[in-house]
């Protein structure tokens, strides 16, 4: 790929992330980590996440260039070649929907389907699975 090509990627998915971007949207800190089998549809019961939660773990993109690390705490680590934790925020589940918000507020979403986790036009696999 060359140097304009991924310049070009790198605009694409600005663009995406702006556009998913719900910055108006403050997520509480109780509210980071949530599972969406509530009891009822209308009763919505806050779950936070354990080591056994099905999205708790590494992911990572096919050149293993991406890594991004969702934590039991509702917490994630993204870290992006050499350079270890160049973002870190907070996410949310809900059904198979992923939210975050970064450190600084930035905020974007994904979604996880058939054990692959889909953000911001970029893929990503279990590490164990790539």
């Amino acid at each position: 790929m060359k140097k304009w090509d991924k310049v070009f990627l790198l605009f694409v998915c600005i663009i995406i992330f702006s556009a998913c971007s719900t910055g108006d949207q403050v997520i509480e800190e109780e509210q980071l980590v949530t599972d969406s089998n509530s009891p009822s549809d209308t009763e919505e019961e806050e779950i936070l996440v354990d080591d056994d939660h099905p999205y708790v773990g590494m992911w990572i993109t096919e050149d293993g260039y991406i890594r991004q690390e969702l934590l039991p705490d509702g917490r994630y680590d993204e870290a992006r070649g050499d350079r270890e934790s160049a973002y870190t925020g907070d996410y949310m589940i809900e059904g198979n929907q992923i939210y975050y918000e970064d450190d600084t507020g930035f905020s974007a979403d994904g979604e996880f389907r058939d054990d692959v986790l889909y953000h911001a036009g970029m893929v990503f696999y279990r590490e164990e699975d790539r």
